[in-house]
């Protein structure tokens, strides 16, 4: 069971990134995906969450009109699409598995990917 994150990258703000994450071992369609960030000295938090067994979406109202998270079935993961980045975007994004309490509690989670970095310039 894993998840790989990817997509990542520098970014002006203003700019776009789509970020994607690959899962194996599992499918995707059994669970609720979601996105957490972790900007250097800060605490990880939940960024967006999609959960399959019922469609629902959620955001933080940081990201909310910015971010648009997705689900696909066929390739078996979850995106991140993201515009109009700020640099307080800045942060590693992680892509977790589980959902099962409050979607944007970590210890909701079970499987954690690696992360991918993503850094916005102002």
């Amino acid at each position: 069971v894993q998840l790989v994150e990817s997509g990542g990258g520098l970014v002006q703000a203003g700019g776009s990134l789509k970020l994607s994450c690959a899962a194996s071992g599992f499918s995707v369609g059994d669970y609720a995906l979601a996105w957490f960030r972790q900007a250097p000295g800060k605490e990880r938090e939940g960024v967006s969450c999609i959960n399959n067994r019922d469609g629902s979406t959620y955001y933080a109202q940081s990201v909310k009109g910015r971010f648009t998270i997705s689900s696909d079935n066929v390739k078996n993961s979850a995106n991140l699409q993201m515009t109009n980045l700020q640099p307080d975007d800045t942060a590693i994004y992680y892509c977790a598995r589980g959902g099962w309490g409050a979607w944007h509690a970590s210890n909701s989670y079970d499987i954690w990917g690696r992360g991918t970095q993503v850094i916005v310039s102002s």
